[in-house]
């Protein structure tokens, strides 16, 4: 029952909790005021950063993943962000406030990704 790809994904899949965990507290606890005043969505114009709810707050760092992460694109919500985010050039933001937006989203995405092959593998019975 035990295969590599299943150790493989389930690796993964733990690399990436740890990856977003870490890099969530470090960007909603220590970080996002420095990466509010550096990327200025506009939804920060009709409040502060702390008065959204959670969600709200996640989806405005989810903006900036994307804003980083695929600044050409126009489509989806990627182009939406793109919009919302065009003041920002990607190429002048420092390290030390993209990593934990890359860190937090990227982590989440790759994890769902390898959750759903892990539950693929283990419905299949590999």
């Amino acid at each position: 029952m035990h295969t590599p790809a299943l150790a493989m994904a389930f690796s993964l899949f733990v690399l990436c909790f740890v990856t977003c965990s870490i890099s969530g507290i470090v960007l909603f606890f220590f970080k996002a005021k420095q990466i509010n005043a550096r990327f200025k969505h506009p939804y920060l114009e009709h409040r502060a950063f702390n008065q959204y709810p959670l969600a709200i707050q996640a989806a405005i760092m989810l903006d900036y993943f994307f804003r980083l992460m695929f600044p050409g694109t126009r489509f989806w919500l990627v182009g939406n962000a793109n919009r919302l985010l065009a003041h920002v050039d990607p190429k002048q933001v420092p390290l030390s406030l993209k990593w934990p937006v890359v860190g937090f989203w990227g982590a989440c995405w790759l994890g769902l990704i390898a959750m759903i092959a892990l539950w693929t593998m283990l419905f299949l019975g590999m």
